[in-house]
């Protein structure tokens, strides 16, 4: 039942900030999210931390695999807090928790769930390439949920397109009309710093790694606005270019309307250059004040929260809001093996509503039954530490011994499951096959373990003992192999097989009694069980070698249901 909200718990909600950091690979994602926490006081050496044996690398990409690949293939939760320069020290900092995703497509489903659990994303474009076409796809994402976006279009120290073509780049390719609130002054080698249109400064640009005298400031250099001469000073020749796209900008661009933004209609544009810390400082303040605080989740309740119901009969379901006093938050990714030494599983869990208290115990709605809490803990990539209070929009990790799944809730004891959070059908799939029979028990706890973190798919067929693995690109594939080798020690051959997509199978019950639905799912499984195995989860799923064989199968069979995504329940 839904409580009244609490004005001391509104107070901490309003605070936070949660948001992932989507783009195209090598758009310079990775080395934002690093200049973000160098801003945010995070980490103190923008672009490395320091480990054993002076070794360097992005704080967020954590995996061996990541750090010898220069790549991101896994999720990252970074939380650091953020005083905006105009408020008071008696006001407390924005906390704020940053999602750094892969930007591979092939790990597109974990950068899906991801985006299931903020509230906001900051979208990076380079600005030699523009909108590329990983980017249009995480962006259908974000305009399905009607995620806000900020944009963030990098590399301006380089030669790049020119900022109103850019900027009609995004607006026809990604449907989202485009605010302006900072506008470079040349790009590559002319490229002199930014205007910031908002606040009427000027930010010139210094590389991050070279000492500059220069008679100007390093901070915003106030101007009464594109008619003062003092930028005829700072800029020269340049000036005069500035003031005509300004005033090209002031007719075409819209004025900034918030609730255009919240609900994913504008977005924010910003320009910088990542690598030499240029521009980043304005894009976490400008996301801090125009991004939302934690919003409402919706979630189905009662029985049907944890046994689906009958196709046709109602869904109840409601809005569970952040300011609630009730605890509660899901379950968005399971990552093993954060710490190698201790084998250890953890669950990433997004706080929806309530607060978190350390040692508290809360209501497992899948598994029907209390379980404790105690050791939850904060993220700072691989690092981490138990957290003593926490509240909605906060990503807290639970230690996982194989009882946690993706999309699992959490409750104070009302029965819900928060909705959105699917599997998506593989497109690649290999037969794996031991080299040595010892490891078979490794092998099948390494399977069990990387299936439950969403990164791969397995499915135990019924008809022999062979596990088959399906995965959505061939990289995710390389992934599995390094992960099983390295941190399981299983050795095998991953052999091709026929399939070429799946489908989750259930029957339609519409007008059916028990009896006719168990001879339903008789007679399919005995036409089809050279295709039939049971993934993860325990569900039924159909391997088809091609489209023209799953498209026969379900002419043949209408009375099952062939389904291209699982919900997580």
């Amino acid at each position: 039942m839904q409580d009244s909200p609490d004005l001391e718990l509104a107070a901490h909600v309003s605070r936070r900030r949660t948001f992932a950091i989507v783009s195209h690979p090598d758009a310079g994602k990775t080395t934002l999210t690093e200049k973000l926490l160098f801003f945010g006081g995070a980490i103190q050496i923008a672009g490395a931390v320091r480990a054993r044996r002076a070794s360097r690398h992005a704080v967020s990409d954590w995996m061996a695999m990541e750090q010898e690949r220069g790549i991101s293939v896994t999720t990252s939760v970074l939380s650091f807090q953020y005083r905006l320069p105009e408020n008071a020290e008696d006001i407390p900092p924005f906390e704020v928790n940053l999602l750094d995703t892969p930007g591979h497509a092939d790990f597109g489903e974990d950068t899906y769930r991801v985006l299931t659990a903020v509230d906001a994303a900051l979208m990076v474009i380079d600005g030699a390439k523009g909108v590329e076409s990983r980017t249009e796809k995480l962006i259908e994402i974000c305009r399905l949920r009607d995620t806000p976006v900020v944009t963030f279009v990098n590399k301006f120290d380089r030669e790049c397109r020119s900022p109103i073509e850019l900027l009609d780049d995004v607006e026809s390719k990604l449907s989202i009309k485009c605010v302006p609130m900072t506008w470079p002054i040349g790009m590559g080698k002319q490229f002199r710093g930014v205007y910031d249109i908002v606040h009427r400064q000027v930010h010139l640009f210094r590389y991050a790694d070279k000492h500059v005298d220069d008679q100007w400031p390093e901070a915003g250099i106030p101007v009464s606005g594109p008619e003062d001469p003092k930028l005829d000073e700072m800029l020269g020749d340049q000036a005069n270019e500035l003031r005509a796209e300004l005033e090209l900008l002031a007719g075409a661009a819209p004025e900034f309307d918030v609730a255009a933004f919240h609900s994913g209609r504008q977005s924010p544009l910003l320009f910088g250059s990542a690598m030499n810390n240029f521009g980043v400082r304005e894009l976490l303040e400008t996301y801090l004040r125009l991004a939302p605080p934690p919003q409402g989740r919706s979630a189905v309740t009662g029985p049907a929260a944890v046994t689906p119901p009958a196709p046709g009969d109602p869904v109840p379901a409601r809005t569970v809001g952040p300011d609630e006093p009730g605890f509660s938050g899901f379950v968005f990714k399971i990552q093993a093996n954060m710490d190698p030494k201790h084998r250890d599983r953890m669950a990433f869990l997004r706080i929806c509503s309530g607060r978190f208290t350390r040692g508290m115990r809360a209501f497992h709605c899948r598994l029907g039954r209390e379980v404790g809490l105690g050791n939850a803990t904060t993220f700072f990539a691989a690092n981490r530490e138990i957290v003593e209070e926490a509240y909605a929009g906060d990503i807290i990790g639970l230690p996982n011994h194989g009882t946690i799944k993706i999309g699992d809730t959490f409750t104070e004891g009302e029965l819900l499951r928060f909705t959105g959070i699917p599997s998506f059908a593989p497109e690649i799939f290999r037969r794996v096959v031991l080299k040595s029979p010892l490891k078979a028990k490794a092998l099948g706890k390494g399977l069990e373990q990387l299936a439950e973190e969403g990164a791969i798919q397995v499915f135990k067929m019924l008809l022999g003992s062979d596990y088959v693995v399906g995965v959505v690109g061939q990289l995710q594939l390389e992934v599995m192999k390094h992960r099983l080798h390295h941190e399981y020690s299983v050795e095998a051959d991953y052999e091709a097989v026929e399939f070429t997509t799946t489908r989750w199978i259930t029957p339609r019950t519409e007008g059916k009694s028990s009896d006719d639905v168990r001879k339903l799912m008789d007679q399919f499984q005995r036409k089809n069980d050279m295709n039939l195995a049971v993934d993860a989860h325990g569900d039924l799923a159909y391997l088809a070698p091609n489209k023209w064989n799953l498209q026969k199968v379900e002419e043949r069979f209408p009375d099952v249901r062939f389904a291209a995504t699982r919900e997580h329940t």
